[in-house]
């Protein structure tokens, strides 16, 4: 008898099909697609707007409603109230803008678009730093048009000029970021917009108010005094302010800094080991 031949070409029965996996991309091409994506969300005008809305409307009621104080003991000598409040105004506008960082990842891990990003060849990781450049720069714009506003409507011009100015906003942005980082890592973890955002204001505004932020520490009572002295948010509203007005604190600048980097590396660990829980 004579053996029939297989041809060459012939798939055997039993080998199964390939399946070919999607290539991941690297991390920095990943941020930047991701970023991107985000960004795309500030062409809606009205996002501009409501998140311009409450720092404008706080820079104007307190530059109006504490301008007196400009007149009291302990208050530095030839300053204008509007120039000792901005600094502040961009630190705490900074802080706040923090708790929408949670706010948002927290949202996306309720109505399951993180879970959808589970699916494609992306590390989580990737996610949270987009998701924090994001804000950092819709914060950016945010400070930018509150020191514009402050200059056309109530003469903001400190002795600092524009390079301390453009430093107190840095500092600024440097506190957001790790505070986002902070309000990421808790959202990673709590997952409750509602949640996130009550624990955002009980932490925030405490902080906040109980600072040199509005006025000198010296008018304080004596134990908001003690608060206020050992209050982180006070290195930073201090060191915003100092090169703002010319008489930069070196120390008060390297805290601020040394505080930033911490949270951001601290919470960071915590927000892309949290996020990976299913």
């Amino acid at each position: 008898m004579t053996a029939i031949a297989t041809p060459p070409s012939a798939t055997p029965p039993s080998a199964a099909p390939t399946r070919v996996r999607p290539a991941r991309s690297g991390v920095l091409v990943q941020v930047w697609v991701l970023t991107g994506r985000a960004l795309r969300q500030l062409h809606d005008p009205r996002l501009i707007l409501l998140s311009l809305l409450q720092p404008l409307i706080m820079l104007v009621l307190f530059s109006q409603v504490f301008r007196s104080i400009a007149d009291s003991p302990g208050f530095p000598s030839g300053a204008n109230y509007i120039d000792y409040l901005l600094p502040a105004i961009l630190v705490t506008t900074g802080t706040q803008a923090a708790i929408w960082s949670g706010a948002g990842l927290a949202t996306d891990l309720s109505n399951g678009a993180l879970a959808r990003f589970r699916t494609l060849p992306i590390s989580m990781t990737s996610l949270l730093v987009a998701r924090n450049l994001f804000d950092l720069v819709r914060n950016a714009i945010q400070l930018i048009v509150l020191t514009v506003a402050a200059a056309v409507l109530f003469g903001y011009a400190p002795a600092g000029g524009i390079p301390g100015t453009t430093l107190a906003l840095l500092l600024g942005l440097a506190v957001a970021t790790g505070l986002s980082w902070v309000f990421i890592a808790l959202a990673s973890w709590v997952r409750k917009v509602e949640l996130m955002q009550m624990v955002g204001f009980i932490v925030i505004f405490p902080l906040m108010f109980a600072s040199s932020a509005f006025v000198p520490i010296t008018g304080l009572p004596p134990w908001l005094r003690v608060i206020a002295t050992i209050n982180p948010l006070t290195y930073a509203i201090d060191a915003a302010r100092g090169w703002a007005m010319a008489d930069p604190t070196s120390g008060a600048t390297v805290s601020t800094l040394l505080i930033a980097a911490g949270l951001t590396v601290g919470a960071a660990l915590i927000a892309s080991r949290g996020v990976r829980r299913p």
